[in-house]
């Protein structure tokens, strides 16, 4: 029988089906015990929609895998950052036309200053490469994706904001 981490590792993300949900980092651990198996993930965003979804696909692959026990929990600390996608998840996102994240802002401890602008993002495109784009919206088809343009080949394109 296959591993049950091998097979959670398998499963893709909902809204995004080129990653993983490993490569997402959104799969945290995955462990047997006595015939069953306690899978661990973390959500993107609070709120996610996806999140009944991703524990419905473990649920299925692993049973379908021959794990008749399986339960998924939802783990809400360390929160998901964008650091946690993979460096294939990212040329994964690159691949299909979506802008993978940059490094994600790094804040000092204690109370989180209130901005009332956005924040301000360089996204190169990645069909042509381009860094000359412009913030059409600031959401996406998803929360967690905003929509630009690029000046210089014209196209639009999604990128994974950095949280």
């Amino acid at each position: 029988m296959v591993s049950a981490r091998a097979v959670a590792e398998t499963v893709r993300d909902p809204e995004l089906p080129m990653l993983t949900l490993a490569d997402l980092g959104v799969l945290r651990e995955v462990s047997e015990s006595d015939g069953a198996v306690t899978v661990s993930i973390t959500p993107t965003y609070t709120g996610c929609p996806a999140m009944d979804t991703m524990r419905d696909d473990l649920v299925h692959a692993l049973r379908d895998a021959g794990y008749s026990r399986v339960e998924v929990r939802t783990v809400l600390q360390p929160a998901w950052s964008t650091d946690w996608i993979s460096e294939r998840g990212r040329r994964a996102l690159a691949e299909a036309g979506i802008a993978p994240p940059g490094s994600a802002p790094r804040r000092p401890a204690g109370p989180i200053p209130l901005t009332l602008s956005p924040p301000v993002r360089r996204v190169s495109c990645p069909r042509c490469g381009s860094a000359d784009t412009e913030l059409v919206s600031q959401f996406g088809a998803t929360a967690c994706k905003s929509l630009l343009r690029c000046r210089s080949c014209d196209e639009p394109f999604e990128h994974v904001k950095e949280i």
